[in-house]
């Protein structure tokens, strides 16, 4: 449990970070995918459990559904080595869980934020600047997976 509450801390930063910034630090998604293939090739398992061929096959997976969005242009450089990062301290569930929750949870977005957006208080709009409603501009990716996360922790627990 505790594993899981700290994946949870360290996408709730890096949530923060890309909704602020427009990036993620490679500390935040090289440190974490470095500590997590230390960790797997050491305990011969994952962070939240998982055998190496599990953390291994999400890693993969990872790579496999980030990358063409990345050469498309929907996804930064930063979203992808998140993905991976996460891949290598969960599993295949927990990777697939949170993609498709973030996948949702963006369309959502998509379809809430302009009616919710001039709702908000100043504040709270200065917060979260990188998430505002325009057509044409790319959104940051670890708000929603992190509520995919969430969703998939609560899931599965």
């Amino acid at each position: 449990m505790i594993q899981s509450v700290v994946v949870l801390l360290w996408l709730v930063v890096c949530a923060v970070q890309d909704t602020r910034q427009r990036l993620l630090a490679n500390r935040l998604t090289l440190g974490v995918a470095a500590l997590g293939g230390v960790y797997l090739c050491w305990t011969g398992g994952t962070w939240l459990g998982a055998s190496v061929g599990q953390g291994l096959w999400a890693f993969v997976l990872a790579l496999l559904l980030t990358l063409p969005g990345y050469a498309l242009g929907r996804l930064g450089a930063g979203d992808v080595k998140l993905l991976a990062a996460l891949a290598l301290v969960s599993d295949a569930e927990y990777l697939l869980g949170a993609f498709i929750g973030a996948a949702l949870t963006s369309v959502l977005w998509l379809l809430l934020a302009p009616k919710l957006w001039p709702l908000m208080g100043q504040r709270l709009t200065d917060c979260l600047g990188h998430l505002a409603p325009e057509p044409s501009k790319k959104l940051p990716f670890a708000p929603f997976l992190l509520v995919g996360f969430t969703l998939v922790w609560f899931w599965i627990h």
